[in-house]
């Protein structure tokens, strides 16, 4: 039997939301129920969240270079051809 990536879910066991990926689950299971988890998914959760975070720092550094190269590539090219 073969499972569509799209129809496998991750569901929360205390308010039944459903998630497409096991780490999705893991940071709402750690930010909307943390009163319930043990030590475990405690940490689970801590490695989800510091590599979430590793992610949107990158993503946040590439987009300030590509909005810095785009800045001055527009200035060049305007430089160029107004005078």
């Amino acid at each position: 039997m073969t499972t569509d990536t799209n129809s496998v879910r991750h569901v929360c066991s205390t308010c039944g939301d459903a998630y497409p990926t096991e780490t999705l689950l893991v940071l709402h299971r750690g930010a909307r129920h943390p009163d319930i988890l043990d030590a475990s998914e405690i940490e689970a959760y801590r490695e989800a969240y510091y590599e979430e975070e590793r992610e949107l720092k990158s993503f946040r550094i590439r987009a300030l270079g590509a909005l810095v190269v785009l800045y001055f590539g527009f200035l060049i090219l305007f430089i160029l051809f107004a005078s």
